[in-house]
C-alpha cells in the first residue's frame, strides 16, 4: 500500500471510537476537575496565621451563636406554646417574624460593612442580639416576645454576610472551600449545642424554656471578647484607598453595581430562597415531629439531634473541601440529588435506628450543599459590596422561606395523622397527632427540585481573586478597583469598564488591565 495514501475506513473509525471519551469518562471529567494548587486539608488548616485564625474563629463563633439564639425557639416551641397557653404553630410564628425581618439587618450592617469596615458593624451586632435574647427569657406573653423575635431578626440578619466576608476575605483562594464550610457549620454547632443545652437546662433539669435564652445570651459574651482583637479585612482597606484614589464616592458605587449587575443580584436571592426553604423545611419542625408524631422522648429526641447535626457539620465541611475539586455548582447538585432520594428513610423509616440514620443523611447533604455557600455568594458578588450582598441575597430569599415552618405546622395541624381504619389518631391527651411526617416530605421533594433547577441555570466564579479587580494608575501608582472605573466613565457618560470583554472565568485578562491603565491615564 501506498504510504501516502490514506488508510481503510474502518481503521478510521476504529482510531476515532478509541479518542473519543466514553460515557463514564465524560461522568468523570464533569464531577472531577482538580486544580493545579490543590493542597491536603489538614494543611490548608494548619498553614493559616494568627490573624487569619483569630478572624475565622470570630466569624464561625458568631455564627454559631446566632443559630444557638435562633434554635432555641424551635426546640422549646411546645413549652413556650403551653407556657402562653396557644398552639406551636402560633409559636413558630415568632420564627416566621424573625426570619422575615433579617433582610433589614442584612442591608443596615451590610451596607455599614461596605462603607465604613467590617469589624465594628460585627461588634455592634453581635452586642445587640444577645441583649435582644436575653430579654426574650423574660416575655410575659407571646405578643410581646414576637416583638422581641423580630428584632433580634435584624440583628441576626447582620452577621452571616458580615461575617463570611471578613473571613473568607481573609483567607487564600485555595483554603476557601474547606473553611466555607466549616464556617457555615457553624450554624449546625449553634444547633447541636442548643439541642444540648435544651437537654440539659430544659428536658432534665427541670428549668423554663426562659433559661436556655439567658444562658444563650451569656454564652454571647465570649464571642464579643474575641472580637475586639479581630483586625479590619486588608481586602476593604485596599477598597476604600481605590475609592478615594478615583474620586468616587460610596453612593456611586452602589448606583453602578444596581445598574449593571442586577441580575446577578437577582439570580442570588432565588438560589437563596430555595436553599433557605431547604434547610428550614428540613430543620424547624423536625423536633416537633420527633416527639409530637412519632412519640419520641426527649431524651430519643436529643440524641437523634445530636447525630444529624453531626452529620450537618461533617457535610458542610467535607463537601466544601471538595466543592475545591467538583466546583461549587456541581457539589451543590449532587447533594440535592442524594438529599431527595433518602426523604423516605428521613420520615418514614420503620425503627429509630434507621430513621437517626436517615435523619444523618439528609443533614450531611442539606448542610452539605450549604457548606458551599459562603464562598459561592462571596466569589459572585462584586468587590465593593462583597459586605451587602452575601448577606442581603441570603436574608432576602430567608424573607421569601420565611413561613417554611408555619407552613408545614399549619397543613400538618390541619390533616392529622389516622389510623389504618381511618379515624383519626390521638395522643395521650386526647389531641389528634399532626402529620408532619407527610408534610415534611413533600415539601422537602419540591425544594430540591428547585436547588437542582436553579444552580444547574447559574454561574460559577470558583477560586476568584478578590484583589483582581485593583488596577493601578500609572500616573500616580495609586490602585483603583472596576466599580470605580465604572461609576468615573458612567458620570462622564462613556461606558464603564465593566462593560467590557472579560476572560471566561469571570476575572480580568491582561489585555483587559492594560486597556483599562490607559483608560485611567
Amino acid at each position: 500500500m501506498d504510504p501516502s495514501s490514506p488508510p481503510p475506513e474502518d481503521h478510521v473509525t476504529k482510531s476515532t471510537a478509541e479518542t473519543k471519551p466514553s460515557f463514564g469518562q465524560r461522568v468523570k471529567r464533569w464531577l472531577w476537575q482538580k486544580p493545579d494548587n490543590h493542597q491536603n486539608a489538614w494543611k490548608l488548616i494548619t498553614n493559616l496565621t494568627p490573624a487569619q485564625r483569630l478572624t475565622f474563629t470570630a466569624a464561625f463563633l458568631g455564627w454559631t451563636l446566632d443559630a444557638l439564639d435562633y434554635f432555641s425557639v424551635s426546640l422549646t416551641a411546645p413549652a413556650i406554646a403551653k407556657d402562653f397557653g396557644v398552639e406551636v404553630s402560633a409559636v413558630t410564628g415568632a420564627i416566621t417574624t424573625t426570619l422575615m425581618l433579617r433582610p433589614i439587618g442584612a442591608l443596615i450592617f451590610g451596607a455599614a460593612a461596605d462603607r465604613w469596615g467590617r469589624r465594628w458593624p460585627l461588634i455592634i451586632d453581635i452586642v445587640l442580639f444577645s441583649i435582644i435574647n436575653l430579654a426574650s427569657g423574660f416575655a410575659p406573653n407571646l405578643p410581646t416576645f414576637i416583638g422581641l423575635r423580630a428584632v433580634f431578626g435584624i440583628c441576626m440578619g447582620g452577621e452571616w454576610g458580615l461575617g463570611a466576608s471578613l473571613a473568607l476575605e481573609a483567607l487564600p483562594a485555595e483554603a476557601r472551600g474547606i473553611f466555607s464550610g466549616i464556617l457555615q457549620e457553624g450554624y449546625a454547632a449553634g444547633y447541636l449545642l442548643a439541642t444540648l443545652l435544651n437537654y440539659g437546662i430544659v428536658a432534665q433539669g427541670g428549668k423554663s424554656w426562659r433559661a436556655l435564652f439567658w444562658t444563650g445570651a451569656g454564652i454571647g459574651s465570649l464571642a464579643i471578647f474575641i472580637r475586639v482583637f479581630v483586625p479590619e479585612s486588608e481586602t476593604f482597606e485596599k477598597q476604600v484607598e481605590a475609592r478615594k484614589a478615583s474620586g468616587v464616592t460610596y453612593w456611586q458605587e452602589v448606583k453602578t453595581v444596581l445598574r449593571t449587575k442586577y441580575l446577578r443580584l437577582i439570580y442570588m436571592i432565588v438560589l437563596m430562597s430555595f436553599f433557605n426553604f431547604m434547610s428550614h423545611g428540613s430543620q424547624d419542625l423536625y423536633p416537633s415531629f420527633l416527639t409530637k408524631q412519632l412519640g419520641y422522648s426527649a431524651t430519643q429526641q436529643t440524641v437523634t439531634s445530636v447525630i444529624y447535626n453531626i452529620g450537618a457539620i461533617m457535610g458542610g465541611t467535607i463537601v466544601g473541601y471538595f466543592s475545591q475539586y467538583f466546583g461549587r455548582k456541581r457539589s451543590i447538585i449532587v447533594c440535592a440529588i442524594v438529599g431527595g432520594a433518602i426523604i423516605p428513610l428521613w420520615v418514614f423509616a420503620p425503627n429509630i435506628a434507621s430513621l437517626q440514620f436517615g435523619a444523618w443523611l439528609m443533614q450531611f447533604c442539606v448542610q452539605g450543599a450549604w457548606g458551599v455557600i459562603p464562598a459561592h455568594l462571596t466569589e459572585l458578588s462584586p468587590p465593593a459590596f462583597r459586605g451587602i450582598m452575601p448577606g442581603l441575597s441570603y436574608q432576602l430569599g430567608n424573607l421569601v422561606s420565611a413561613a417554611s415552618a408555619q407552613i408545614e405546622a399549619t397543613i400538618g395541624e390541619h390533616y392529622p395523622v389516622r389510623n389504618s381504619d381511618g379515624t383519626l389518631k390521638h395522643d395521650a391527651t386526647g389531641a389528634t397527632i399532626p402529620d408532619y411526617g407527610l408534610t415534611q416530605a413533600i415539601f422537602m421533594g419540591c425544594v430540591f427540585a428547585g436547588v437542582i433547577i436553579t444552580t444547574a441555570v447559574g454561574m460559577e466564579e470558583r477560586g476568584k481573586d478578590f484583589n483582581a479587580h485593583l488596577v493601578t494608575n500609572p500616573t500616580t501608582g495609586e490602585a483603583i478597583g472596576e466599580d470605580d472605573i465604572d461609576a468615573v466613565h458612567e458620570e462622564e457618560g462613556q461606558e464603564g469598564v465593566g462593560h467590557k470583554e472579560r476572560s471566561s472565568s469571570g476575572s480580568f485578562t491582561d489585555e483587559d488591565k492594560r486597556v483599562e491603565q490607559i483608560e485611567v491615564k
